[in-house]
């Protein structure tokens, strides 16, 4: 089973070339509003993972925040393994660029809808090609739910991920948001963008269906 969580501010859109590559069932954890400003990352988690059985086993696939609180979910759900993609291990890791925000606090200063009067901006930093994968980021761009953003924003800036389990990251080589840094990466995609779960579709189903093929030799032994 492959359970697939978005990125921030976007929805099961991200995984149309990715879906239909895999392997076995797969089954979208769709973002759910957070119940106040103040609501906490693991009490979120919690709230996503009701879904899951407890002894679930699988891949839970995880794109950028997806990924974080991929690792929040499987603190719960133990038997999952899970897979980053284009996402961070731990809070140490995260890139110089977004600490600095942190430290500064400026993140608070701009609403995250901002971000849809600069939609070509959006592109560069993410890494999105043209066409239509430009349109498709636009449309996620304007479907994106202020509230929700500036919430998840903030618990990614605020995550303590002391004693997060152990995760297998992809990412990609021109990933501009969590760019690969002196921490070694299971698999590094030249030429991915934080946007690759699009644009390398086939490359990280490869991996995927992998890994899955890997645990179940194991589960046989």
């Amino acid at each position: 089973m492959f359970y697939l969580i978005p990125g921030l501010g976007a929805d099961e859109r991200v995984f149309q070339r990715l879906q239909p590559l895999l392997h076995g069932e797969t089954e979208l954890l769709p973002w759910l509003p957070p119940e106040s400003d103040n609501e906490t990352l693991p009490h979120y988690a919690a709230r996503m993972a009701a879904g899951i059985p407890l002894a679930a086993t699988g891949l839970l696939v995880g794109v950028s925040f997806g990924g974080v609180v991929g690792l929040e979910i499987n603190r719960l759900r133990p038997g999952l393994r899970t897979v980053l993609v284009s996402s961070v291990p731990d809070a140490d890791s995260l890139p110089p660029l977004l600490r600095l925000v942190r430290a500064t606090g400026i993140y608070k200063l701009f609403p995250p809808q901002w971000l849809k009067l600069f939609p070509r901006a959006g592109q560069w930093y993410f890494g999105v090609k043209g066409g239509a994968e430009y349109r498709l980021f636009k449309r996620i761009l304007r479907d994106m739910e202020p509230r929700y953003t500036r919430w998840a924003i903030a618990c990614l800036l605020h995550w303590d991920s002391t004693q997060v389990g152990r995760s297998i990251q992809i990412l990609g080589t021109r990933d501009r948001v969590f760019p690969p840094g002196p921490t070694p990466v299971e698999y590094l995609i030249k030429g991915g963008g934080h946007f690759m779960v699009l644009s390398h579709a086939e490359e990280i189903a490869q991996i995927l269906n992998g890994l899955t093929a890997e645990g179940e030799e194991v589960m046989r032994k």
